[in-house]
């Protein structure tokens, strides 16, 4: 079982950054790849970004190519989303989620644990 904590959301304006952490509650965190979606109002969860068990691997949406970066300590049993040159389409409730390390994919209804979400607001 992993429970998942995210923090650090809030309001940006057009342009800045914001870094977003998840913590998890488990004795196993390197079993699982860790991963970031979103969703905005009206619209369907989409994926963001997925990291590796051991952090050696990530890929990223079209969309947060070049601007986020996911990385993760397994020392603390963290994951980070660091989101630079925001604008308002990223708009949305950004939630952690971690599947086991046999998937390290794009589906939602892969992945086995979610956080509670947390709200993300660019302004232009």
């Amino acid at each position: 079982q992993v429970q998942l904590v995210e923090s650090g959301g809030g309001l940006a304006q057009a342009g800045g950054s914001l870094r977003l952490s998840c913590a998890a509650s488990t004795r196993t965190f390197d079993d699982f790849n860790m991963a970031w979606f979103r969703q905005a109002p009206g619209k369907e969860r989409e994926f963001v970004a997925v990291i590796t068990w051991n952090g050696e691997d990530s890929n990223y949406a079209e969309s947060a190519r070049n601007r986020f970066t996911i990385s993760r300590d397994n020392a603390k049993k963290m994951a980070y989303l660091q989101m630079n040159n925001l604008n308002p389409g990223d708009t949305a409730v950004y939630y952690c989620a971690a599947t086991w390390v046999s998937y390290y994919g794009t589906e939602a209804a892969k992945y086995a644990y979610w956080g509670q979400g947390i709200q993300v607001t660019v302004s232009s």
